[in-house]
């Protein structure tokens, strides 16, 4: 008891501690949180004291991200050590616990990355720092126009992930709604909406994609509606499948008898009985709409220049493969890094979220 009390004591110092002394693999993503924060905030001590004295915009963004993910870390790690150590399907899940702490860091590095980056992403050497190999100065190293490739690479994740995130959101939407109103009304709206849907999965999706940037100008708002608009066709199946399952169980049929219209019956009764497929589909759609940008990018018809996102910097070095392969290979990692990341959480999640699997 005295032993346990004292690490939750040094929970006000590393928050989480005492989840992982109980023997929680999950829990351990706080404490390495909290303890990566402080080091970048001691490591980068001069740049936050550069923006507290001359504020910036895109500064002030990542200072404030910090301090929230400071008090976020916090609160989760004190508030560990007051519930069962017991964990979940989805803390034994080793693969999914190593995804997730992955994306922590990439969101992390990503929102930090005005503080993170040891240089301007933009700016151009045509000198002397051209293309030079990974170093002590350029950890990374330098693409054709003498820009550090750390920089790129860090702020060409803030793209990237929001790409994904934002493409994935307007696909679940479209589907959800899509599928939810196929499968509880039934009959020749249910046919007519699948048949569209069959439309879709019919036409390749890279097509379809490189058609509409050749028809207009290439921005970040047109990708994220286009990748969302071209992604929703799995999801609305799915949900279909999910509604159909559900929507003649006995409480549906007492909704029913109550007098409740369709709208109340599906926002409130069907769809959150629904979730756990769609926040699973979600979450591997996030990595293919990564995959998807970065082949539009490295296509010339993604993120345009001077913007950074992974793909666009794979490209810019498509033709330097054999005398300067580190332009290609540390975006492609980052790329491979992440889609792994966000399969394995989804892998996870549905082990975890679904009753009928065993433990």
């Amino acid at each position: 008891m005295t032993e346990r009390s004292g690490i939750r004591r040094l929970d006000r110092v590393l928050p989480g501690l005492s989840r992982v002394y109980a023997g929680g693999a999950s829990g351990a993503i706080v404490p390495l949180a909290w303890v990566s924060l402080l080091a970048v905030a001691a490591w980068k001590r001069q740049r936050i004291a550069q923006i507290i004295a001359a504020p910036e915009a895109d500064g002030i963004v990542a200072l404030v991200t910090m301090v929230v993910l400071l008090g976020i870390t916090w609160f989760f790690g004190n508030r560990s050590s007051r519930v069962a150590p017991a964990e979940g399907r989805f803390g034994r899940h080793r693969g999914a616990v190593l995804g997730l702490g992955l994306l922590v860091l990439l969101a992390g590095a990503a929102l930090l990355a005005p503080l993170l980056a040891p240089f301007d992403p933009n700016a151009i050497d045509l000198g002397a720092g051209r293309l030079l190999p990974p170093s002590a100065a350029h950890w990374l190293g330098t693409d054709e126009l003498g820009r550090d490739l750390l920089s790129r690479t860090l702020y060409g994740a803030r793209i990237s992930l929001l790409i994904g995130v934002l493409a994935v959101a307007i696909a679940v939407t479209v589907g959800t709604a899509i599928g939810a109103i196929a499968g509880y009304a039934g009959g020749w709206l249910d046919t007519l909406l699948m048949r569209t849907v069959d439309l879709f999965l019919s036409l390749p999706r890279l097509v379809l994609l490189i058609t509409a940037m050749a028809l207009f100008r290439p921005s970040l708002p047109l990708i994220v509606l286009l990748l969302g608009l071209t992604g929703w066709m799995g999801v609305s199946r799915l949900v279909r499948g999910q509604v159909l399952s559900v929507r003649e169980r006995e409480y549906i049929q007492a909704a029913r008898a109550l007098g409740f219209g369709p709208s109340r019956i599906l926002g409130r009764h069907i769809l959150p009985n629904v979730a756990t497929p769609i926040i699973v589909a979600a979450t591997l759609g996030i990595g293919n709409a990564i995959l998807a940008e970065a082949a539009l990018s490295y296509l010339g018809l993604g993120v345009q220049p001077p913007i950074a996102s992974w793909g666009s910097i794979i490209q810019s070095g498509a033709d330097r493969l054999t005398d300067a392969w580190w332009i290609t290979t540390f975006p492609g990692l980052a790329i491979a890094f992440t889609v792994m990341s966000f399969n394995l959480v989804g892998d996870g999640l549905r082990d975890s979220l679904d009753p009928r699997r065993g433990e």
